[in-house]
């Protein structure tokens, strides 16, 4: 069992539209360990230099690297898939991060997906950071359903070593998250923080306040030794202000260190020690 608290780090994408500076200014402020960059939030978070400078000037480190595999990010570092990933893995080297996420293909990438997985473990072995796959979802529309995403958008379907696991999108994939966790075991390497209630859109609300039971799943993290990092990624979009974003922002923090709090600590806590 765990007796260290896995590092909690706030994915850039939480404080949008604002841009990446403000999510590196957030997280310091709020008491993140670490920050996530989402590439192609703003012209700022696919300039290396750049990202490295904030990193500095707020004194808090880069935990990982969220290459751009969003519909709206694909002409980010250019169209060719392969070539993205490379500078994904750049990015982290420079900056001091040691996992770059990646979603799956979209099935309209037909080459891209038919390489993918050997792709993925060829270039873990080029780099020394970890690649974790990210779990997607299928896409629904009304009682349609549209599997957007190939080789497949349950990573436990194939041989990725490493694997990162979005709370909200299993919640829009309504599949049992802890028996995904269990399954993958040691495979899951990253995990994305954020609620979702079933729906056929990607909440990504603050962790408690959708129907994943975020707490359970930390705690089973945590009681087996899981070693990766947690990014928190909610949606504060709708935030009233900025003083409400940050308060989301506080939450999911608050929520995050309760739940992986060190077993040790907790069994201290609970007998008076």
């Amino acid at each position: 069992m765990s007796t260290e608290s896995p590092r909690i780090s706030l994915s850039t994408s939480s404080v949008y539209p604002l841009g990446t500076a403000a999510g590196f200014e957030l997280a310091k402020r709020t008491g993140y360990d670490a920050v996530e960059v989402m590439v192609g939030v703003d012209d700022v978070s696919a300039d290396i230099n750049a990202v490295r400078a904030l990193s500095e000037a707020h004194e808090i480190p880069i935990a990982s690297v969220h290459a751009p595999c969003l519909l709206v990010t694909q002409r980010v570092w250019g169209t060719e898939h392969w070539g993205k990933l490379h500078k994904a893995a750049e990015m982290a080297m420079t900056v001091g991060a040691d996992t770059v996420v990646v979603h799956p293909p979209f099935r309209w990438q037909r080459e891209y997906a038919r390489g993918f997985v050997k792709g993925i473990a060829k270039l873990e072995d080029e780099y020394p950071v970890t690649f974790a796959v990210e779990n997607m979802y299928p896409w629904r529309t009304g009682n349609r359903v549209f599997q957007a995403y190939a080789p497949g958008w349950d990573p436990s379907d194939f041989t990725y070593k490493n694997v990162t696991i979005d709370f909200s999108h299993a919640a829009v994939a309504r599949i049992d998250t802890l028996k995904l966790l269990k399954n993958l075991g040691e495979r899951v390497a990253h995990i994305h923080l954020a609620d979702g209630t079933g729906s056929a859109f990607d909440e990504h609300l603050v962790p408690g306040r959708g129907t994943q039971n975020c707490g359970a799943l930390l705690e089973h993290l945590v009681a087996t030794g899981f070693t990766g990092n947690i990014a928190v990624e909610i949606n504060t979009r709708k935030a009233a202000d900025e003083a409400a974003r940050e308060a989301d922002l506080l939450e999911a923090l608050a929520y995050a260190r309760l739940h992986t709090a060190p077993v040790a600590t907790k069994n201290s806590d609970a007998t008076g020690a």
